[in-house]
């Protein structure tokens, strides 16, 4: 915590004096959060088996939990100006971390059905509120490195639940590990919630000073943005798809429940990597170099982890989460060149609830794929719709090309 509080403090120079606090407590926030949603990857096996679930079923379980978290995300800010945006991120955190209590009561599918949907709906209020929060704490400069670090603090959740699933999944299993894991989030919500007065978050509607553009400048999405916004729906999709169903392609392959914790503890760990890295790698080099190297390195990956050797699953692992967090850091920075300033908001909005809704429904799709043709065929048409992600934005590769 102490490094974490030195680097926000770092941060925190160009903006007023509690900014560090706001995202410090935001950061903290976020990493919960993400744990909460990626906790439930590598224990979807292991809950199958016990409920006796298809693979459509497992889909459609994935689909209630992410999906209810991406649909209500544009009324959650208009939500926060009304009643605080601080307040309704500590409760939109505790209310996850309810609903994975909630889960782990689930005695059939149809109640863990309800469950994932009721779970999933508090986390719309987490990316919306937190970077309108962290934004205006530091209108005055450093702002995009704040964001930055707000980002990457998600990173470290999803790094974080593997590393739970592998400690206590194997002795005490599925259910413990989400009512555990349920009240420390509960717990933690509450302990933020109270730090309140020491975070002195900014005032909902007294940030930034008001627009000069005029009332007539009404949010405008060019068409390119809607190609940008179809590039970025298919790796959404992939993401989603292959963190899914991985499990069970290791699991197939004879990981114990603790490997498969530590196989995607490393994807995650080369997802932030890839997340850091492909950013100043796209200003390099152009942001459709990366897009090819990463989706290309991703479908190779996929094949590797269903097809390659057993022993080089961490390696390919890495690998796999380097491409799939690389490219959706490429594409979210390039929104802000597709879109005119003043339409920051909108496009910003629009791209990442069509993007986790569209990551959602993939889910559903590519366990009705495996019930039908097997998880071999599945993961070979996963890799190959990974393929099309580069030659779909072709036509944008000159506006991929941030310098």
């Amino acid at each position: 915590m102490s490094a974490a509080r030195a680097h926000a403090a770092a941060v925190g120079q160009g903006g007023p004096p509690a900014a560090w606090r706001v995202l410090l407590a935001a950061a903290a926030l976020h990493a919960c959060n993400d744990a909460f949603f990626y906790v439930l990857y590598p224990l979807l096996p292991f809950i199958a088996a016990e409920l006796g679930l298809s693979y459509t079923e497992v889909g459609l379980v994935n689909t209630a939990f992410a999906g209810s978290s991406g649909l209500l995300q544009l009324p959650a800010g208009l939500l926060g100006q009304r009643w605080g945006e601080y307040a309704l991120l500590v409760w939109g955190n505790g209310w996850v971390a309810a609903g994975l209590g909630a889960m782990a009561a689930a005695a059939s599918f149809p109640l863990l059905l309800a469950m994932a949907v009721l779970a999933g709906l508090g986390g719309n209020l987490q990316h919306p509120l937190a970077a309108s929060l962290v934004a205006r704490a530091y209108a005055s400069g450093r702002r995009g490195l704040a964001i930055g670090t707000l980002n990457f603090a998600g990173d470290l959740g999803k790094l974080a639940a593997p590393g739970l699933v592998t400690v206590v999944a194997p002795g005490f299993g599925w259910r413990a590990t989400l009512v555990g894991l349920g009240l420390f989030g509960v717990l933690f919500s509450a302990v933020v919630g109270l730090a309140r007065r020491w975070v002195r978050p900014p005032a909902a509607l007294g940030g930034d000073a008001p627009s000069t553009d005029g009332p007539a400048d009404r949010p405008t999405l060019p068409r390119s943005f809607g190609l940008l916004n179809a590039v970025g729906m298919l790796d959404a999709t992939t993401r989603t798809a292959a963190l899914t169903f991985l499990p069970f392609v290791l699991a197939r392959r004879d990981l114990s429940v603790g490997e498969i914790g530590l196989v995607f503890g490393v994807m995650f760990a080369g997802g932030a990597l890839g997340k850091l890295a492909c950013g100043p790698l796209g200003d390099r080099f152009g942001g459709f170099a990366v897009v090819l190297a990463t989706e290309t390195t991703t479908a190779l990956a996929l094949c590797g982890l269903v097809w390659g050797p057993l022993g080089a699953s961490f390696a390919i692992a890495a690998v796999l989460g380097f491409g799939l967090n690389g490219t959706s850091s490429v594409l979210y920075a390039a929104v802000a060149t597709f879109v005119p300033r003043t339409s920051h908001g909108a496009g910003y909005g629009v791209y990442y609830t069509t993007t986790q809704c569209a990551a959602a429904v993939s889910a559903l799709g590519y366990g009705l794929l495996a019930d039908r043709v097997g998880l071999d065929w599945t993961f070979a048409a996963m890799a190959a719709l990974t393929f099309a992600v580069a030659p779909l934005a072709t036509p944008i590769r000159r506006q991929l090309a941030i310098t």
